[in-house]
C-alpha cells in the first residue's frame, strides 16, 4: 500500500514544527495530526489545493494513517475524498487506487492550508493572538459567503 501515509511538503515542515507543542515552546497543537487536520481544513474553507512537490523524509516524517484513524480523524479523509471526486468508490478502504486518492486529496488540502498558514504566520511571533485573528476572518469569510439566505450579522459589525 503506497499510501499508508500521510506525507508533508519540504517547504512547509518548519512551519509545521513550530505549530506543535514542545517542553521549549507552548504551539498551538498536540500533535502532527492535528495540525495536518487544521491544515486541510483551512484549504477546504478557501479552496485551496495545491499539490505537494518535495516531501520530508525527517522530522516531521509521514505520518501513519493509524494515527488519525486512532483519533477518528480518518473519516475526515474519506469524507473530503468523496466529496472532491463525487465518487463513492474512494471509499473502498482496502483498493490501493483509492486509497492513494483520497490521500493525495488530504495531501493537497493541508498543503494549501499550510501555504495559507505560512502566508498569515510571517513575521509573526505570537502564534495564538494570530490564530485567533485568522479564526475570525474564516467565520467573516463564511458569514459573507453565504448563498441563497440573506445574512444579517455582517451589519452587525
Amino acid at each position: 500500500m503506497a499510501a499508508n501515509r500521510i506525507k508533508i511538503a519540504q517547504d512547509k515542515a518548519e512551519l509545521v514544527k513550530s505549530l506543535l507543542a514542545s517542553k521549549e515552546t507552548p504551539g498551538l497543537f498536540q500533535t502532527y495530526v492535528e495540525v495536518m487536520i487544521f491544515a486541510a481544513a483551512l484549504g477546504v474553507k478557501y479552496k485551496k489545493s495545491v499539490p505537494l512537490g518535495d516531501t520530508t523524509k525527517r522530522e516531521p516524517s509521514p505520518i501513519p494513517q493509524e494515527n488519525f484513524a486512532s483519533l477518528g480523524y480518518d473519516k475526515i479523509i474519506k469524507l473530503l475524498g468523496i466529496v472532491e471526486t463525487s465518487d463513492i468508490q474512494i471509499l473502498a478502504s482496502r483498493e490501493d487506487v483509492y486509497e492513494d486518492k483520497r490521500t493525495q486529496v488530504f495531501e493537497e488540502y493541508a498543503n494549501g492550508g499550510l501555504e495559507i498558514l505560512q502566508s498569515e504566520l510571517r513575521g509573526v511571533v505570537d502564534y495564538e493572538i494570530q490564530f485567533l485573528l485568522i479564526l475570525r476572518k474564516a467565520i467573516d469569510y463564511q458569514e459573507n459567503n453565504i448563498e441563497g439566505e440573506f445574512n444579517l450579522t455582517r451589519f452587525l459589525k
